[in-house]
């Protein structure tokens, strides 16, 4: 049998991912019924998301609850490279996020690293990222995270207290490791291949901070994987514990099941759409899983796994299982049509991106309270 050929990393993912060969080649570890059960123990009820098998995979998430059961809470670390407006597709990781905030009751340190787009995109200045990411912290903050227990890392801004740490783990990082994790090569400028130094940082900083050791979960779409491999190899050589993660596969274009959402494309849609622009997009752009004609639909069905309107669904907009497998198999058996199931998808996400935006305005009056001072 030939193997699909695909291209999964933290700035490009191409092709028909295998996920189970990914976690074979990444060496995580799939997401099994014992670790769910015991997922559920703590949390009274699983996401959806989990439920559904869209966070597969992990690493160490044993380890972090055997802490949590300890009275060792950890706490959570995600990111927003800021290069452009927020999609639907970047705030599944976060919901769920918000979600695990809320269930254990523990921090999150959300990082901004606005020189990784700077060093590796060659249109964007740090005015333009400066802007972007203003804007994005307003539609992170409209999501709902606790104010008290969340915190703002931006790495210009708070590279007093990031650069030191960095620079212990840069110095335990080779050249080698960072061209045969990420791709990068000789030509390569020199911030990119130390960059991955600076991500690593708010996987132990809380602990530098509070002077004790404090076990970090990183839940994150799996291409961004190498960063934390590498940063799980250094961080014990300076005295700390290895970040546990859990990840999830990537939420599809409009276009097709293959790759993932961009914020470059124009068929992506933003968090600050209008009803109209929604609505244009999905039926001019979503692919379909339908058959040719109506006749045909009726009588042979519609498949759903292709179907990205059906796949939105299950990704996001429709959290309950039992009304998501009626959809499904009113699709299925052609009593759905393509053109009903997308008008559900519009309702669902227009309905999501007006009390969305409603909170995005309220943000601005709450901005300072997530910015970490020291």
């Amino acid at each position: 049998m030939v193997k699909k050929e695909f291209k999964v990393n933290p700035w490009e993912v191409q092709g028909e991912v295998d996920y189970d060969r990914l976690i074979r080649e990444f060496g995580v570890s799939k997401i099994d019924k014992k670790l769910l059960e015991r997922i559920k123990k703590h949390t009274g009820e699983l996401h959806f998301l989990l439920r559904r098998g869209i966070f597969f995979a992990h690493r160490d998430l044993n380890w972090i609850l055997d802490e949590y059961e300890k009275g060792n809470k950890f706490f959570l670390y995600t990111g927003r490279a800021p290069s452009g407006p927020i999609h639907i597709g970047h705030i599944m990781v976060w919901q769920f996020t918000k979600w695990l905030q809320d269930k254990f009751g523990v921090e999150l340190w959300f990082q901004f690293p606005d020189e990784e787009k700077f060093l590796f995109k060659k249109d964007l200045d740090f005015k333009q990222i400066d802007k972007y990411m203003h804007e994005n912290m307003l539609d992170i903050i409209a999501l709902g995270f606790d104010p008290k227990k969340t915190k703002f890392l931006v790495d210009t801004k708070n590279a007093d207290i990031m650069y030191k740490p960095a620079c212990e783990v840069a110095k335990r990082i080779t050249f080698n490791t960072i061209k045969a994790g990420f791709g990068l090569s000789d030509s390569d400028n020199i911030g990119s291949i130390f960059y991955t130094s600076m991500q690593a940082v708010p996987a132990f900083l809380p602990s530098i901070i509070k002077g004790k050791k404090i076990p970090c979960l990183i839940p994150h779409a799996v291409d961004q994987d190498p960063h934390f491999r590498i940063s799980r190899d250094v961080i014990p050589k300076i005295g700390y514990d290895k970040p546990a993660s859990i990840q999830c596969v990537f939420m599809p274009p409009l276009t097709g099941t293959q790759g993932k959402m961009s914020s470059s494309e124009e068929t992506s849609i933003f968090l600050t759409d209008s009803p109209e622009e929604v609505k244009k997009k999905i039926n001019k752009y979503a692919f379909s899983g339908g058959q040719a004609t109506l006749e045909e639909h009726r009588k042979l069905g519609g498949n759903p796994d292709i179907d990205v309107a059906f796949q939105f669904l299950r990704f996001m907009f429709e959290p309950d299982d039992k009304k998501l497998e009626k959809i499904e198999k009113d699709y299925q058996s052609g009593k759905l049509l393509t053109g009903e199931l997308k008008q559900i998808l519009i309702e669902k996400i227009n309905a999501f991106l007006k009390e969305h935006q409603k909170k995005r305005e309220e943000a601005k009056k709450h901005f300072d309270k997530f910015l970490f001072k020291e």
